[in-house]
């Protein structure tokens, strides 16, 4: 079973669809990450703008 999953992996890792899928992983993990370790700002910056827009009657 291991042995069978094992070399699955390595088949899908080996061609370039199966890599293509990691890069995109990879790409959605750190905008992910960039997400939850600027939320606060992003959220104050969204908040201040539409602040902005609600007090210049827009």
């Amino acid at each position: 079973m291991i042995a069978r999953l094992r070399l699955m992996m390595i088949q899908t890792l080996g061609n370039k669809k199966g890599m293509e899928m990691v890069q995109v992983a990879i790409l959605v993990a750190i905008a992910v990450a960039v997400g939850i370790i600027f939320k606060s700002s992003v959220v104050d910056f969204v908040n201040k703008i539409f602040k902005a827009l609600n007090s210049a009657n827009f």
